[in-house]
């Protein structure tokens, strides 16, 4: 007898005005296995399981749930069906409990209590059964970022989910907290439970899944047992063309300094010492990346070269002290004296959410006499005309000037970014988490254009959590551990275990 499907979607067609984001779409998921769907942004992999967890609704298409016809007209009804999602930007929130948030939209009356004091048993249960370890009391704003994911996949499973949903679970995670994820999963699979894994990353792919399906512009191209593919092929698969999966670069041939860094501190709004007398340098025609666990001060050394906040010490861009007060002028003035800045956050600090592509083009850069039609005014329709030119260049998808920020992909957004940013034809680039959730082909782009840009003479400083990219893009790397750089290494010099020796904070001679 066959087994029937956990999930089974047929002929799925979904359409968003103008833009065909499902195309016809089929796919059998088998109960008890971890199913991967890739694709890159703008694929439709997001909107197709916002379908099946009832936020969409299909223009065409049948779901089946364990072999039988389901009507999902909203969330609530696919939670009765069984279905649980872990989105991306977590549905948390911030200032209740973990035992608050569990219950929350689940409570069995008017009365807490007893909804309480059942969710707290039923926590201690899961936790035991699934390794999902996490203080019930404890606040969510409090917990690390693995930690809320973790409440996520407890508020699933109190709902007494079978088939679990992941939209880029590990987008915001360290690699450490990747790897438990992983092993939560496998014992999620052991207890039959059913899990859709949406990611553009092909190592978790490999690493995880049991099949594998891929999607290209709202259509299913593939579907294949993982154990029978290669990372190659589905990347190939994934953008239509072969895809360099490593960085191809010449070897540096670095310059005089354009950035030095002497004893540099940060000591935050809280009296905590973020950076604790950091140095280095990076010279024309180089990169020096930053490795390190996100939280050790990676961010507040992107945030004090950028002029987002204040710090003492000593930095000098091409032989000039710059102001280290952190006032509201000093991005301005870091752009005038040849800085560029791709913030780690580009939702929060790169681009306005809300304004269009065109007017995201030119923050920072109003000022610039090249845009002004008078003393007053922009010339809107020559910003317009450069940004169109930008996307092209930049292969933006989809290329209108018009369309708000809010409404492209993760590595669409990033894209407008690098654009604004890289053709100011900076001395200097900062670049925090230039490949943060963004699809293969997008990761293949961007580092192109930052290794042309090394090519050019130019000074990057580049800060990624990606141990692989920071290996890969690197000519030089420093690491930083609690706020202090524990040494530099040479990529081809050193190895991801020496790295991570130095991330979890032994000291060099140790390592």
């Amino acid at each position: 007898m066959t087994t029937a499907a956990a999930i089974e979607l047929k002929g799925i067609s979904k359409a968003f005005g103008p833009v065909q984001a499902n195309k016809d779409i089929s796919i059998r998921v088998m109960p008890g296995t971890i199913h991967g769907i890739i694709g890159e942004n703008g694929a439709g992999k997001s909107t197709l399981m916002s379908i099946l967890f009832g936020f969409y609704k299909a223009d065409a298409g049948e779901i089946f749930i364990n072999g039988t016809k389901a009507n999902i007209t909203d969330s609530q009804t696919a939670i009765r069906a069984g279905i649980g999602m872990v989105f991306q930007h977590f549905k948390l929130v911030q200032n209740f409990s973990v035992l608050e948030n569990v219950i929350l939209g689940a409570e069995d009356g008017a009365l807490l209590r007893p909804s309480l004091a059942k969710a707290r048993g039923e926590l201690k249960r899961l936790a035991e059964e699934y390794e999902l370890h996490v203080d019930p009391d404890a606040l969510i704003e409090d917990l690390s970022v693995g930690h809320q994911q973790r409440v996520e996949i407890l508020k699933a499973l109190y709902r007494q989910a079978d088939i679990l949903i992941l939209d880029e679970p590990t987008g915001v995670l360290t690699p450490a907290e990747a790897d438990q994820l992983f092993r939560i999963l496998e014992r999620l699979r052991e207890e039959g439970k059913t899990i859709i894994l949406i990611t553009h990353k092909l190592r978790e792919i490999m690493h995880i899944t049991d099949t594998v399906s891929v999607m290209r512009r709202g259509q299913m191209t593939a579907t294949v047992k993982t154990s029978e593919t290669s990372p190659e092929q589905l990347a190939e698969l994934m953008v239509g063309r072969k895809v360099l999966l490593r960085v191809d670069k010449k070897p540096a041939t670095p310059g005089a300094p354009v950035l030095e860094v002497e004893n540099l501190r940060v000591i935050d709004e809280h009296g905590v010492e973020r950076l604790k007398g950091v140095s280095l340098n990076v010279r024309a025609g180089e990169i020096l990346g930053i490795a390190g666990v996100a939280g050790n001060g990676q961010s507040a050394l992107l945030e004090v070269l950028g002029g987002m906040i204040p710090a003492t010490g000593t930095v000098r861009m091409n032989g000039q002290e710059l102001d280290l007060t952190g006032t509201a002028s000093d991005g301005q003035s870091r752009r005038a004296r040849g800085i560029a800045h791709v913030p780690e956050d580009r939702q929060h600090d790169g681009l306005i959410m809300d304004f269009s592509a065109w007017e995201n083009t030119v923050f920072g850069y109003h000022n610039d006499p090249a845009i002004q039609s008078n003393a007053l005014l922009m010339d809107n329709a020559a910003i317009r005309a450069d940004t169109a030119a930008k996307m092209e260049r930049f292969d933006v998808r989809p290329p209108d000037p018009f369309l708000p920020a809010k409404s492209f992909s993760g590595g669409n957004q990033q894209k407008i970014v690098l654009a604004r940013e890289i053709e100011r034809n900076p001395d200097l680039l900062l670049i925090g988490q230039p490949t943060r959730g963004v699809d293969i082909g997008a990761i293949e782009f961007i580092h192109q254009r930052v290794v042309e840009l090394r090519d050019a003479g130019k000074a990057i400083l580049l800060v990624s959590v990606e141990l692989d990219e920071i290996m890969s893009l690197s000519d030089r790397i420093a690491v930083m551990f609690d706020g202090r750089i524990m040494g530099e290494r040479l990529p081809e010099q050193t190895n991801e275990t020496e790295l991570g020796l130095l991330m979890a904070g032994v000291n060099e001679e140790a390592a």
